[in-house]
C-alpha cells in the first residue's frame, strides 16, 4: 500500500466531499492538462457540428494537475 500524508488524505476526502456534491449540470473535461469545468446543456455534455467538446461552454480552468488519457 502506497503511504500519504495528512495533507494527501485531507485533498482526497475534499474531492470525494465535492464529488457527493456536484450539480448535474456540470462536467469536468481535461484538454491538454487542463482542468476545464463545463456546463452542461439538456443533461448532456455539448459538443460541435465536428464532434469536439465545445470550448464555449467553458466555466472555469482549474489549476490541478491531470491527464484526460486512459490505462
Amino acid at each position: 500500500m502506497i503511504e500519504i500524508t495528512l495533507k494527501e488524505e485531507k485533498a482526497i476526502n475534499m474531492l470525494k466531499e465535492l464529488a457527493n456534491n456536484w450539480p448535474d449540470t456540470l462536467w469536468l473535461y481535461s484538454a491538454s492538462g487542463d482542468l476545464c469545468v463545463m456546463k452542461k446543456n439538456n443533461s448532456q455534455p455539448v459538443m460541435t457540428k465536428l464532434g469536439s467538446v465545445d470550448p464555449k461552454y467553458v466555466i472555469e480552468t482549474i489549476n490541478i494537475e491531470n491527464d484526460g488519457g486512459d490505462w
